[in-house]
């Protein structure tokens, strides 16, 4: 177990330099809320209802000032616009974000801005004009080609609108990851080679493949459906890495396969424990000073989140500041999630320990197989991206004796 106090004494350990920094953006509606998502998002209720555009863009403006103070002068690396569907959102309005982004904010030069968007959003015009807003980078919810699969997953659309939405995305856009689930309800390992191979032959950068799971507080969590067992699921991940392998595509993190340089720089930042600023209900930050590391929660109600902007309030509903332990463990959680690991220098550059902090459980995961480490990198095996859990679990903080 991870007990850096031991090490650094009383003193908070500084970090010598801040890490890259990200943008995020939430925008929590859809078209309707799927029978697995655990994302703070909400179906737009009753026909021609519409999600108040302008004035959540007004309070996302205010959020981001808001936040100026703890991120001043700093570049960001990369945005995203997650939700939710942030493709219901015209590309006016996303304009008009960006705008305030770049003006309060400045942007890296060639930095990546990434729009999720689901098939059912997609008209050709529409995402002509996000392009010419500044995004760069296409996210597409497609979770299966397959129509009995879309219809068990509750999606709104069918797959002649997911290859549509594919069509008008590579028109417009030359950087575009699928978001494709396996381990579907009565999914067989056929139907789920299926679904990747026809991902890998459209010649997309980027393809995400996420094993399903019940997490609480979703329907399928309350009603479980009949999905494979575990053989099965592994299984089918292992037909996912070799056929994407068989494409060109690069298993750079567990879920993730990216064409050569195409990997989310998004997502790698937040692997590597960089920054990331989070605006819109419910977003989550991190946000790392010279002596402190800090986490934040947005207001996660919408209507609430747009009375305290609009009373010009403070919308941050939780704070807390990483312990020691929690920095170490937080790192691991997330970088050891990588395919080729991290350099092992990160690690302190990062969280402001020495490695030394983590050392007795990096020697025991290394006699159980579960990662190599050296002075240069910490790297999984192959054991250990397929136990992850078992190899996270040796990285828990300690929890304090009660008396």
């Amino acid at each position: 177990m991870i007990s850096p106090a031991s090490i650094l004494g009383s003193q908070s350990p500084k970090l010598k330099s801040l890490p890259p920094l990200s943008l995020y953006i939430h925008i929590p509606w859809c078209l309707k809320k799927c029978p697995y998502c655990d994302f703070n998002s909400h179906a737009i209720r009753g026909e021609g209802s519409q999600a108040p555009e302008e004035e959540y863009v007004a309070a996302l403006i205010r959020d981001l000032e808001f936040a100026l103070q703890d991120v001043w002068g700093r570049r960001l690396s990369s945005v995203f616009f997650g939700g939710g569907t942030p493709s219901l959102f015209s590309a006016k309005a996303i304009d008009a974000i960006l705008t305030a982004v770049r003006t309060l904010l400045p942007l890296e030069h060639f930095a990546e801005v990434t729009l999720e968007a689901n098939p059912g959003t997609f008209e050709a015009q529409k995402f002509a004009d996000f392009r010419a807003a500044g995004i760069n980078r296409l996210s597409i919810g497609i979770q299966s080609f397959n129509a009995q699969h879309l219809k068990a997953l509750g999606r709104v659309h069918d797959d002649q609108e997911a290859h549509r939405a594919v069509e008008i995305a590579l028109k417009n856009f030359d950087n575009i990851n699928l978001d494709l689930m396996y381990a579907l309800p009565g999914q067989t390992l056929e139907e789920a080679q299926a679904d990747i191979e026809m991902a890998c032959s459209l010649g997309v950068t980027h393809i995400s493949a996420y094993h399903l799971t019940l997490e609480p507080n979703t329907l399928f969590h309350r009603f479980p459906p009949n999905l494979p067992d575990d053989e099965q699921a592994a299984a089918m991940q292992e037909m996912i890495e070799q056929t994407t392998a068989s494409h060109q595509y690069r298993n750079y993190e567990t879920s993730a396969f990216a064409r050569a340089g195409k990997e989310s720089r998004h997502n790698m930042n937040y692997w590597l424990f960089g920054d990331y600023l989070g605006i819109g209900a419910g977003a989550h930050s991190k946000i790392s000073f010279a002596d402190k590391i800090v986490r934040q929660m947005r207001t996660k109600q919408p209507k609430e989140y747009l009375s305290k902007a609009n009373a010009a309030e403070s919308l941050i509903q939780t704070q807390q500041i990483l312990t020691p332990a929690d920095r170490g463990f937080e790192f691991m959680m997330n970088a050891l999630r990588l395919t080729g690991g991290f350099e092992t220098a990160v690690f302190q550059e990062r969280t402001g320990l020495p490695v030394a902090a983590v050392q007795k459980q990096l020697d025991e995961a290394e006699q159980r197989g579960l990662l190599v480490h050296d002075n240069h990198r910490i790297k999984p095996t192959v054991l250990g991206r397929r136990f992850l859990n078992d190899l996270l679990q040796l990285f828990l903080p300690e929890t304090p004796n009660p008396g």
